[in-house]
């Protein structure tokens, strides 16, 4: 079995009386990041040193050939973007559809993977199936009941993001594969917490908000191009998407040669003296860390979630349902609207996501922070 790691919190500016299980909302930065962020500003400050400038630009292929390494991706696939939904943007403008064909994405999708499919089949005249919620948590069956070889795109991620439950990507992919379908995977509830791999998922676009469980800045996320998209055009234009190497002058137009690989499709101002800085630490120290050993010592945590809650008589998608990391529980009697508030007042930190409490905890919980989740939730009232 693979080996868990040792608690993590002093590593995160989080003080003891915290319990912070709210990592699927937003990943607190690493003490180092914060370190690189804090050097990284004086950079601004000092724009004309020529040696700042190289080395954000160092920094920028580090991110792209770490955050590769953590997808099993070459950094020439690898794009930085601002967001998911600029990634979702730019697959939606590169995928042909034609009129009468469907688009495949599930109930109650996140709104970054779901409205540029939606004004897609509007613009195209094509339809949107939304795969309904299943009974027995399996996404996977239900999303591969609705493909067909009339299906021109399924979008969909590892899990859902309101409660954990798990969709296979490899089976999808193969199915895609079979109908001629492309694959359009928002990883931002999954990279950096469990194992992914384009090379068996065989993704055409995969994008991953950077500020979650990659516990890189605001702003900073990322795209994978299948190689089989690398000519597409990118949203914006500009003198680093257009050439690998520029001229010093003004571009005529004619000179444009492309930049190579997923870099055409990086996002303007990516020289961003601070970001890179900050992003490159932490994906640095999640190579350090393993994936296997960051999902399995969570796995635990969310197993003592599991139990605490079924004890309570709540339900929750069953463990070979959920990936090791989320996990959303329902009460009979429902969930105070107000519950993170409610929570939060005694120190503890979830999010309510629908009608489910979105229990998401990471390295630097443990047990005890389990225990004082749920006799905070003892307290609470029903719905």
């Amino acid at each position: 079995m693979t080996g868990q790691l040792s608690n993590q919190r002093a590593m995160f500016h989080i003080p003891e009386d915290i319990v912070y299980l709210n990592c699927a909302s937003q990943g607190p930065l690493l003490r180092i990041s914060c370190r690189a962020g804090q050097e990284s500003v004086m950079r601004k400050a000092q724009p004309w040193d020529v040696l700042n400038r190289d080395r954000t630009a160092d920094e920028i292929e580090r991110c792209r050939s770490a955050y590769g390494l953590l997808i099993g991706s070459e950094a020439d696939n690898i794009a930085l973007v601002h967001s998911t939904s600029y990634g979702i943007k730019l697959a939606a403008e590169s995928l042909p559809v034609l009129p009468g064909q469907n688009i495949v994405v599930i109930e109650d999708q996140f709104p970054s993977n779901f409205h540029a499919w939606y004004l897609k089949t509007l613009e195209v005249g094509a339809k949107l199936t939304i795969v309904p919620t299943p009974d027995d948590w399996d996404w996977t069956s239900a999303i591969l009941a609705h493909i067909d070889y009339n299906t021109a795109i399924v979008a969909t991620a590892p899990c859902r993001w309101t409660d954990g439950s798990s969709i296979d990507l490899v089976a999808l992919g193969r199915r895609c594969r079979e109908v001629g379908a492309a694959l359009v995977v928002d990883a931002t509830q999954s990279a950096g917490a469990m194992e992914l791999d384009v090379n068996e998922i065989d993704p055409d676009f995969m994008i991953a908000s950077g500020y979650k469980w990659l516990l890189c800045p605001y702003a900073f996320s990322f795209l994978y191009a299948a190689p089989r998209h690398h000519s597409a055009q990118p949203i914006e234009h500009y003198t680093w998407t257009l050439s690998d190497t520029p001229p010093l002058g003004m571009m005529r137009g004619d000179d444009m040669d492309g930049a190579s690989g997923a870099r055409r499709f990086d996002m303007g101002e990516r020289n961003n003296p601070i970001l890179p800085a900050m992003a490159i630490s932490a994906l640095e120290q999640l190579i350090d860390w393993r994936l296997e050993r960051i999902s399995r010592s969570v796995e635990i945590l969310t197993d003592l979630v599991e139990v605490a809650a079924l004890d309570r008589g709540m339900l929750m998608p069953p463990k070979h349902r959920r990936v090791a990391h989320i996990i959303g529980i329902r009460r009979q009697q429902g969930w105070p609207e107000d519950l993170q508030e409610r929570l939060a007042s005694m120190g503890v930190y979830v999010s309510k996501r629908g009608d489910a409490m979105r229990v998401s905890p990471y390295l630097y919980n443990e047990a005890d922070d389990v225990q004082r989740l749920f006799e905070a939730v003892d307290h609470l009232p029903a719905a």
